[in-house]
C-alpha cells in the first residue's frame, strides 16, 4: 500500500491545485503547512524541497521504484501525480497533448499574470506607503480580461478545456479563474467560461480538496504588516 504523500501547504490557488488533485485522484496524503505570512516558505526544510521557495511541493514516500521522491512546482506536481494514479492525464497521446498545452498556458500565463493583477489591484494600494498604480491596474486587469477570453472560446466548444474530459489542465485553471471577481473581471459576457466554473463547483472532491484549511488564509491587504514577508520589501 502507499504511504501517505506529504503536501507542503498554504491555502492559495497554487495550493489548492494539488488538494484537489489529491482528492480527486483519492491518493492518500498528509498536509504539512507552510505559513507564509510567517516565512516559512525560506526555512532550510522547505528550501530543501523547493530551491525557488515557493509553495507547494511534495514528498511521495513511494516515488519511482519504490524510492521517496519530491516535487516542486504544481504543474510537475500535477503531471506526476496523474502518471503515478492513471487517471486525468487523457487517454491517448493527442489528448495528453492538449492536457499538456492548457496546463502550460496556466503556468506560464494564467497564473502569473493573476498574481500581478492582485498584487497590484489588491495589495499595492495597501502598503505603507500606498502604490496606487492606474497603469499597473490597468495592464493587468486588462491581461486577465484577454486571458480569460482565450478561456472562453475554449469552453464554448468543449465542456474541459482540454476536450471532452476532466483533467489536471482543469485542476490547475479553476482554482485562479474562481477568484474572478478580485481581479475585477465579468463573467457575462463568457458564457463557456461560467457554464465551466459552475460546473466544477459542484464536484464533491473538488470542493474538499478548495476547502483544506480555508480558515488559515490571509489577506496581505488587510493585514500590511506582513507585506514584508510576503512580498520582500526592504522596509
Amino acid at each position: 500500500m502507499n504511504e501517505n504523500i506529504l503536501l507542503y501547504y498554504w491555502p492559495t490557488p497554487n495550493g489548492w491545485k494539488i488538494t484537489i488533485a489529491l482528492e480527486e485522484m483519492d491518493l492518500p496524503y498528509e498536509i504539512r503547512l507552510v505559513n507564509l505570512a510567517e516565512g516559512e516558505q525560506f526555512s532550510e526544510e522547505f528550501t530543501a524541497l523547493s530551491p525557488n521557495r515557493r509553495m507547494p511541493a511534495i514528498v511521495d514516500p513511494s516515488g519511482p521504484d519504490g524510492k521517496p521522491v519530491s516535487i516542486f512546482e504544481s504543474g510537475a506536481i500535477l503531471q506526476y501525480l496523474a502518471r503515478k494514479s492513471g487517471k486525468f492525464y487523457g487517454e491517448t497521446e493527442r489528448q495528453r497533448i492538449a492536457v499538456d498545452e492548457w496546463l502550460m498556458w496556466q503556468m506560464g500565463g494564467l497564473g502569473p499574470m493573476a498574481g500581478q493583477a492582485f498584487h497590484f489591484l489588491k495589495y499595492a494600494p495597501s502598503m505603507e506607503p500606498p502604490n496606487d498604480l492606474p497603469y499597473a491596474k490597468d495592464r493587468y486587469r486588462n491581461e486577465i480580461s484577454r486571458l480569460f477570453g482565450v478561456l472562453d472560446d475554449r469552453l464554448r466548444h468543449n465542456r474541459y478545456v482540454a476536450g471532452d474530459f476532466y483533467s489536471i489542465a482543469d485542476m490547475a485553471i479553476w482554482p485562479w479563474v474562481s477568484l474572478w471577481r478580485g481581479m475585477e473581471q465579468t463573467l457575462e459576457d463568457r458564457p463557456g467560461l461560467s457554464r465551466w466554473l459552475d460546473e466544477l463547483k459542484e464536484r464533491p472532491k473538488l470542493r474538499e480538496g478548495r476547502g483544506r484549511f480555508e480558515e488559515a488564509r490571509i489577506k496581505p491587504q488587510e493585514n500590511p504588516e506582513i507585506h514584508k514577508v510576503v512580498f520582500g520589501q526592504a522596509g
